[in-house]
């Protein structure tokens, strides 16, 4: 049987060229104004703890790419079912984090490591089971690498300091995911 597709190979061409061309202008058909500014907090925050700006940029690229190559595969129907469901897991997942993040800067000394980091692992296994089939090792290699990062200890404490230049990263990463959750992006 001859398992030619169009449909496959134009989706396959999609996701990579996009993994190609992850930059700002093109994250832009699939990320928001509010999403590229919390995007671009993160980077900075990240080029601040690293004190590498290459890695730091190589993190949101690796952000980007998914996020892009998520959108390409939810606008050509390429989830079933059951991925579906653990989409829908992982978005809740998502909202949960934002609430928790945004919580833990306005409430003082509620600020747990552990309890963001946790959320943010739950998040890449979820996100790892539903694009199981439809990313390459490279795509998961990619997803793990963001998450490990943000999800880290040190990076999480770094982040929730009260040091300049983290409390204003942290502030504007949060009036973002606020704005997010206010118009039910999240």
């Amino acid at each position: 049987m001859d398992t030619f597709s169009t449909k496959n190979l134009a989706l396959q061409a999609q996701k990579k060229l996009l993994s190609k061309m992850a930059s700002k202008s093109t994250a832009s058909i699939f990320i928001d104004d509010t999403s590229s500014e919390i995007l671009d907090e993160l980077y900075r925050v990240t080029k601040e703890f690293t004190r590498n700006r290459k890695e730091a940029q190589k993190i949101i690229k690796n952000l980007v790419k998914v996020v892009t190559k998520l959108g390409v595969l939810f606008r050509n129907g390429q989830f079933n079912a059951e991925e579906l469901a653990l989409m829908e897991r992982f978005r809740k997942k998502v909202h949960t984090l934002a609430m928790t993040a945004v919580s833990f800067h306005q409430i003082d000394f509620t600020f747990d490591r552990r309890v963001l980091s946790n959320i943010l692992n739950e998040c890449r296994e979820l996100l790892h089971q539903a694009v199981n089939t439809h990313l390459t090792v490279k795509s998961h290699s990619r997803i793990n690498h963001v998450f490990n990062h943000f999800a880290d200890y040190e990076f999480l404490s770094a982040l929730y300091s009260s040091s300049e230049p983290y409390c204003t990263h942290l502030q504007r990463i949060c009036e973002g995911l606020n704005r997010m959750l206010d118009e039910g992006n999240l």
